[in-house]
Order: C-alpha cells, then structure tokens, then sequence
C-alpha cells in the first residue's frame, strides 16, 4: 500500500511569517519549561532515571512535532506509562533491556496501524474501557506516590553491619504497596509530608494568585512547586531539618544526551514482549489521538489520525536508541501549546530545543529538587487523569456499560494494564452482541399480512391471507452467529407436532447475514428438503443477497424459492399445497 508520507510541518511552513514565528517561540519556551518537571517525574516514577524521562521529551517531542499529523500535538513522556514501564522494568526476566525493545516493538505497530490506516478505527474502542483504565492508571500513579508524599524508610544493613534507614521499596503489585505503607507508617516524615502537601496547594492556587500578574502568570503551578519545594528544603537543611530526600540522593543526573546504543533484540524476547508492546502501543495510540481531537476542537483544525500514529511509531522506535522510554502525545502539554499562542509544529520543536538547553546547562541544579515536591506534582496528575466525573456518569449508564467501565478499572488496578484492555475489550465485544441479539426479532405471522405494513405494494386482502399448512417468520435485525439458533428454537417452540408443510422466511428487515446464518439456512432447507417440505424466503435485500450469492448459496436452492415480496411468496406457498 503507497502511503503519501505528509507531515503538517510542510503545509504549515508555505506562508509562515515572524509574526507566526514568535507566538511559536513564546509557546515553545513555556511548554518546555511546563514540560521539565513533569518529564522528570514521569522518569523516576516509572522506575528509570530523571533524565531518561528528558531524554524522551526532548527527541520524542522533536520528532512527533516534525512528523506528525497534527499542528499543536506536543509529544513526551506521560503518566499512562508510568504504570507498563514501571512493571517492566522491575521485572527480572525483563528490565531496562526489555522496556527499550518493547517500546520499539510499540513503534512498529503504531506505523503499521497508521501505514495500514487504522487510526479511525483506534476511536472505536469503548468509553467505558478508555474511562475504566485511565482512571485506574490514576489510582496507580498516586499509590506509587505515597512513600514519598509521607516520607516512609526502610531498615536496611549497611556494608559496615550497621543498621541505617533507606528510601522505601515496595512491592509492584497495588494491594501489596498498601501493605507496605502499612508497615512502615512509623516512619513517616512530618517534614516531608509539609513539603509535600504545600506543592500540591502551591499547584492549586498560584493560577488563581497569579492571574493577573503578567510573565508570572505563564509559568505553571507544577514549576511553581518544585522551585519553592527546592528552595524551601534547601533552608530547612540550614536549620537543621533533615529526612528530605532529593533527587541527587537516589539519582545522579547527566547533563548530555546519552550516546546512541541498539538494544540486542532476539526472536524469543519479541514473543515474550509482544503482548506488552501491544498494550503500549494501543494506549499510545488512544492517547495521542485523543489529544489530537481535543487540539481539532480548540483551533478549529482536522488532523491526520494516520500521520499521527506513523510519527508516534518512528518516535518509539528511535527514543529507546538514546534509552528513553514510551512516549505519545500529552493533552495537558498541548493545550499549553495553543493556550499560550502555538499554531504550528514549530512550536512543538522549540518545546523540544528547550529541554535540550535545559538539559546541557541546568541539570545539576536538578538534584536538588525534593522527592515530596515531585511526588505533589504526580498526585496532581493523577488526579486530572482520574476523570472522576466522567467515572461517576458513566455509573448511571446501562448495566453493561457499567460492568465494562468497573471491570477494566479493578483489573488496571490490582493486576495491569495489559490483562484490562484485553478483558475490558472482550467484555465490551461480548455484551456488544448480547445487545445485537436482543434488538434483532424473530416473529411469526399468523392468519393474515398486516396490510399496513406493506407500503410498496398495492395488495388486496384475499392476497394476504395465509394459507393452512404454511408459516411465516419474519427476522427484523442482522442474522449472524448470535441470532442463528434463536430461530430453530422459535420454530421448535411454535410447532407443536405437525409441521407446516411450507415455510415463508421473510428477510426484507435484514441488514446483513454472516457465515453462520448462511449455514443455518443451509441446514435448514436441506432438512425441510428431505422431509418434503418447502422453505420460501421473501424479500432478501441487495446486500443479502450478493452475499448469499458469494457464498454459493443458490446452487443449492430451487430459484422457485426465491420471491421479491410476500404476495409472490404466499401465492408460491398456495401453489405447493394444491399440488399434494
């Protein structure tokens, strides 16, 4: 299949102006400023370093603004990762090894889905589902926030035999980390807990404290709190106020780029990851068009879902070269974007210089930053992910939609995200075609043809009578798999002993037919045929009946059988029982 590879930078660039270049290089420097804390976070709450989470915004970024199909779409690391990478990661059989090939697996699916145009269908995915385990996500991230928002330690034995107190570790699992926090509350840090709670009122008010303070008011809340946080800590240490850990106590942070390194992939860790790969590249591609939909709404555009998927898949499939992570397109970083005047994918690149400047010149001031105020940061994040109001309507929706919405979210939640998606979607398939089969009608008619409800068709009375020794069904809805038995069980139900000797299938309400329901008139002809019997079917629609027609249907049927309306049907019927 050609595929016509067309970024949005290209169009966007004939006629671009310094007037356009500006609100991009305004909008680019503070969604790079917005972007840092929360790539930060996202890195070490996902189980990696502070700067691999950079590194991810930075060529992550660079390459979904160059690529994509969007305008404004600012890409990066987010928290719906957090969750995959972090099990990954710490998981023996896999570890950082196996993170970087899975999301370069992810990359390849996400250009295959896009190459193969596939990105309308992502949209198709249920709301429950997308609901279920977003807000499950959000749970997620805030348990795994907890150790640091209260400070909690462990016992440990130093090399010396000594017995000193270290950063909490806890299991990957979420009853686990409760059980965990449980057993070490004794531990908790009110300090650190001070910290922690300021960040997350300095995230809260400082919009509405600095609204109408110009400059001040374009940095965001989250920069907001890891500068008073980080300075905040720094005085207290001068006055003797310790337990606070900072980043430079757990990590070390490089300001460069890592050097380019090729993971080794075998045939047997590609099988093992696949599953994993899939659920990256599935919540990747939900996310980033999701966020394109809400960046069409806001500057009245239209994106290319394909595009978009094919520059999320060379970004994933580049970034774990330099050991970044997933990445997709954040919605919170694009609405900056166009909040603060960005138009174009320029905006998107700036974003990503930025971070890089960032990177190379201001990293060591980086451990300084405490892990509370981070911490407040991802519980402000998850709370947004949360979409507890939606959550709550969708409690007042059908049964089934609620059974698919509480499943996906309780099995985000205690066990992953990759067993919720697949349950979540086999749930919404199977209640899909209980509801199909509860909306598709099998009747019989008895006496006469309701004339009324023959509309193209001039017909007397005596023509619409039914003879004795025939009946007639009628199926309003598609005949496929689900709905197949339903009528040998009608028919078994009304038949008490004799059984007509002609059968009227009236198929005009039919939107289409499956292999099965094919199969079932199939059979249920053959048998009426050896029983000396007849089986009439009335008004098969065009699309029916090329179907039937593909599948070889009529080489095994008398086209005497075949009628276009219910009067050529019935005077067939009369025919059959004159001639005993």
């Amino acid at each position: 299949m050609e595929i016509q590879l067309k970024p949005q930078l290209l169009d966007c660039l004939k006629g671009y102006n310094r007037e356009t270049f500006m609100k991009d290089l305004m909008a680019g420097i503070i969604v790079g400023i917005v972007a840092l804390p929360l790539a930060i976070a996202f890195g070490i709450a996902s189980g990696v370093t502070p700067e691999k989470g950079i590194v991810t915004a930075i060529i992550a970024g660079f390459i979904i603004s160059l690529l994509g199909g969007t305008k404004v779409q600012i890409g990066g690391p987010t928290g719906a990762f957090i969750v995959i990478i972090y099990g990954i990661v710490n998981n023996p059989d896999y570890g950082l090894q196996g993170l970087l090939i899975a999301t370069m697996l992810a990359g390849a699916i996400l250009i295959a889905l896009g190459a193969f145009r596939l990105g309308a269908v992502i949209k198709f995915i249920p709301y429950p589902i997308i609901i279920g385990f977003t807000a499950g996500i959000a749970v997620t991230i805030f348990t795994t926030q907890m150790g640091d928002v209260l400070g909690l330690t462990q016992e440990a034995v130093a090399e010396t035999g000594e017995t000193i107190r270290i950063p909490l570790k806890t299991p990957g699992d979420f009853i686990g980390k409760w059980i965990c926090y449980a057993e070490n509350i004794r531990s908790f840090n009110l300090w650190n807990f001070i910290v922690a709670v300021v960040g997350v009122l300095i995230i809260i008010l400082s919009p509405r404290w600095l609204r109408n303070v110009p400059v001040l008011n374009k940095i965001p809340g989250s920069l907001w709190c890891i500068v008073v946080g980080t300075v905040g800590v720094l005085l207290m240490k001068q006055y003797g106020i310790t337990g606070i850990d900072t980043i430079g106590d757990r990590f070390h942070i490089q300001s460069q780029l890592p050097p380019m390194q090729v993971p080794t992939i075998t045939f047997e860790m590609i099988q093992r990851l696949m599953p994993v790969a899939f659920t990256i590249a599935i919540l990747g591609a939900i996310e980033s068009l999701l966020s394109a939909t809400v960046a069409d709404g806001a500057i009245s555009d239209r994106h290319d879902s394909n595009m978009e998927l094919i520059a999320q898949g060379v970004a994933n499939m580049v970034t774990p070269i330099f050991g970044g992570i997933p990445a997709t397109g954040a919605i919170a970083r694009t609405m900056t974007n166009i909040n603060n005047g960005g138009r174009t994918p320029v905006a998107g690149l700036i974003h990503a210089v930025v971070l890089l400047l960032i990177l190379l010149l201001l990293m060591p001031y980086a451990e300084y930053i405490p892990m509370a105020s981070l911490a407040a940061v991802l519980v402000i994040v998850s709370y947004n992910m949360s979409g507890w109001r939606a959550f709550r309507g969708l409690l007042r929706n059908p049964k089934s939609d609620v059974t698919v919405l509480i499943v996906t979210f309780l099995l985000t939640v205690i066990f992953d995200l990759t067993i919720a998606i697949e349950m979540g979607l086999i749930i919404a398939c199977a209640l899909f075609i209980k509801r199909v089969m509860e909306t598709t009608e099998i009747s019989v008619i008895k006496d006469e043809i309701d004339p009324s409800d023959e509309a193209d068709m001039n017909l007397q009375d005596e023509h619409l009578i039914i003879p004795k020794g025939c009946a007639v069904y009628e199926i309003n809805g598609p005949y496929f798999f689900g709905i197949a038995n339903k009528f040998d069980d009608l028919q078994t139900a009304l038949v008490h002993g004799k059984k007509p000797r002609v059968q009227i299938i009236r198929m005009r309400k039919v939107p289409f037919i499956d292999s099965t329901g094919i199969h079932n008139l199939q059979n249920l002809i053959q048998m009426n045929h050896d029983e000396g019997r007849h089986v009439i079917l009335s008004g098969v629609t065009p699309k029916v009946h090329s179907q039937l027609e593909k599948a070889g249907f009529y080489q095994k049927m008398n086209p005497d059988h075949i009628c276009p309306h219910i009067d050529v049907a019935l005077q067939k019927a009369r025919d059959f029982l004159d001639n005993k």
